[in-house]
């Protein structure tokens, strides 16, 4: 299954000056963030350059890897990341009915309403798609 690549603009959460700082670190694309923040030196290295908190772009790093689910993308990754999953392999091992149920929770918490809530066959297919990911690594 191949992974979409979205535009760092689209990451959520991810202001234009700091996805235009991105870009003149030649990082254009959820996948290439992704692929040089998968280790903490690279992400220790990215935030000084940057001149932001690590935990800021382990979180970006984090939503990037979330978007490789291509039912996810970057509509759903802060979802999920709200929601406490941080992986694809996580994603991959949880239950469609509980992280619904999660998910579900979260919006009428935070919303206060449960209609933008995805589907429970939405849920399934993100978690389906991970697992095919995750054999795919």
């Amino acid at each position: 299954m191949a992974s979409p690549a979205y535009p760092l603009e689209q990451l959520p959460g991810l202001s234009a000056t700091h996805a235009q700082g991105m870009a003149q670190l030649g990082l254009t694309s959820t996948d290439q963030l992704r692929r040089y923040g998968a280790t903490v030196d690279h992400r220790q290295t990215l935030a000084k350059k940057m001149q932001v908190p690590l935990r800021y772009v382990t979180k970006w790093v984090i939503l990037a890897e979330l978007a490789r689910v291509p039912a996810v993308g970057c509509e759903f990754n802060g979802l999920l990341l709200h929601a406490g999953i941080i992986s694809v392999s996580q994603l991959a091992e949880a239950t469609a009915q509980g992280l619904y149920t999660r998910l579900r929770r979260l919006h009428v918490a935070t919303l206060q309403r449960n209609d933008l809530c995805p589907t429970p066959d939405q849920v399934s297919l993100w978690i389906q798609q991970a697992k095919a990911l995750t054999r795919s690594a």
